[in-house]
């Protein structure tokens, strides 16, 4: 299961997505570091499945978005919205965060 939080702003869409078992975890790696403890509440939105997720983002609607975890990062890049060469890991955990700006 997923947990997909849409925080939603003038902009558009601020999506965050995370696999559930590591809301509650510190994933770090040298420099990089994400807190999925001290700011769960930030992905701490509807627990849905792979396919709910799917149906619930829509590229379009994405100002920015973080995205952390194996399945949420498969549901990004099933959807055309992320491409491999944007993922990053901590460890052994895949995230991608985007961000689109207007010039």
């Amino acid at each position: 299961m997923i947990f997909l939080k849409k925080h939603l702003a003038e902009e558009g869409a601020i999506i965050a997505m995370c696999d559930e078992e590591l809301i509650g975890m510190v994933l770090k790696q040298g420099r990089l570091l994400i807190d999925l403890d001290r700011y769960a509440a930030f992905y701490k939105g509807e627990l849905v499945s792979e396919e709910k997720a799917s149906a619930m983002v829509d590229g379009a609607e994405i100002r920015s978005a973080n995205i952390v975890g194996e399945r949420s990062v498969a549901v990004m890049m099933n959807k055309g919205i992320v491409a491999e060469g944007d993922v990053k890991k901590v460890g052994d955990v895949p995230f991608v965060q985007i961000f689109k700006m207007d010039f």
